[in-house]
């Protein structure tokens, strides 16, 4: 007993240790700042790493940018990423080490499932965070700091239930989900509540699927088939679908098919069918500004991980850049040695005002909700046309 009470407190003893390093909100980590510092956990390797290294290389970039015209009225920004591999058990250690780094700027998490639990020890120290593209609805849920600068999963379903009923009313319409990931079952219960009589052919498939025979088989007379998962699974089905499905059916996906192309490569070009998303930025666009992105990022770190997410990381830079900005305009004492919650404090009441927009790659005229909420337009990009 004796020694099982002993590995009780040795373990509670550890939690607290564990606790108070990760957060302890009364104490000012930038305190001696000389720069303002922005802290991010992303996925560097693994599966995700794509969504990681975007975003990596895109607020680099954007930190640069900033930088070399001279910071805020002088003074720099620096910029610190550790690697969460898409696991939520990262979260307390990157954390902590950003926070004893003197993080208090935050983009929070690459992805949804790591980011939720991000948000509870930023919600203990105030830290404010603009997430570029963790979209789950839980992510800015009962924390007033969580911002999104992509729109939330539940927005994607409801808008992608949109562009069908405006552009699909004479097609047979199919939709492909993953029923394990949260994500994707988001998207689909969201666009599936939009529709009073849902009656489209559905299929779903596991974690663990590699085989999409049977989905192939269901889907097959399909004219259009919607896809509210990510980009890997999507293109497995597709090229076991090719030469199976009409050259006229439309592959039409949400954010998670960004980077689709890179990930298919030369195969793209081997499918007769148009493949498109609703997005909210396009890499091929002609706006100034996303030429400016797109050839920068190019010229630094190519263009195998060019995509969506770093757009959005890039813009979050510039947009909280822009909120410290207005806020000195107004008066407001901003110094790289104001605390995480200060800072916060000074971010809640220019995001939230009426009269704070932004203009980005990702979006014009861009503002948000009180509760997070990014509101914007989305668009839809066409990934490869349909073979003519």
């Amino acid at each position: 007993m004796k020694k099982s009470l002993s590995l009780v407190s040795a373990a509670l003893a550890a939690t607290l240790t564990l606790a108070g390093a990760v957060s302890c909100g009364a104490n000012n980590d930038a305190g001696s700042n000389d720069a303002f510092r922005i802290g991010v956990s992303g996925p560097l390797t693994g599966g995700a790493a794509i969504y990681g290294t975007a975003v990596q290389h895109s607020v680099e970039l954007a930190v640069n940018e900033i930088n070399a015209a001279g910071g805020l009225d002088g003074v720099k920004f620096e910029f610190k990423m550790l690697d969460d591999e898409h696991k939520a058990d990262k979260i307390a250690a990157n954390y902590a080490e950003l926070k004893k780094w003197g993080m208090q700027l935050s983009l929070g998490t690459v992805t949804s499932t790591p980011c939720l639990e991000f948000k509870n020890y930023a919600q203990m120290d105030g830290l404010f965070f603009l997430t570029p593209s963790a979209t789950n609805d839980g992510v800015p849920d009962g924390y007033d700091g969580a911002y999104q600068m992509c729109f939330k999963d539940s927005k994607q379903g409801n808008l992608s239930a949109d562009y069908i009923k405006q552009n699909c009313a004479d097609k047979k319409v199919g939709v492909l989900y993953n029923s394990e990931d949260t994500y994707s079952k988001e998207l689909f219960d969201n666009f599936k509540s939009e529709f009073d009589d849902y009656n489209f052919v559905t299929t779903s498939f596991l974690d663990s699927t590699t085989d999409f025979a049977s989905q192939i088989e269901t889907l097959k007379d399909c004219d259009f088939i919607y896809m509210p998962t990510y980009y890997t699974p999507a293109a497995t089905f597709m090229l076991q679908a090719n030469g199976k499905m009409s050259d006229g059916t439309i592959y039409f996906g949400c954010d998670g098919f960004d980077g689709i192309d890179t990930y298919l490569g030369d195969n793209l070009n081997a499918f007769p069918q148009e493949i498109s998303m609703l997005s909210h930025f396009n890499s091929a666009s002609e706006d100034e500004a996303v030429v400016h992105y797109v050839e920068a990022y190019t010229a630094a770190y190519g263009k195998y991980d060019l995509n969506q997410f770093g757009a959005s990381a890039y813009d979050c830079v510039y947009a909280l850049f822009n909120a410290l900005k207005k806020a000195k305009a107004d008066g407001k004492n901003v110094t790289p040695s104001l605390s995480a919650k200060e800072i916060s404090d000074i971010f809640k009441e220019v995001f939230k005002s009426a009269d704070f927009t932004f203009n980005g790659i990702t979006g014009k005229n861009v503002t948000w909700e009180a509760n997070g909420e990014v509101n914007k337009h989305p668009t839809k990009y066409v990934v490869k046309a349909a073979r003519e």
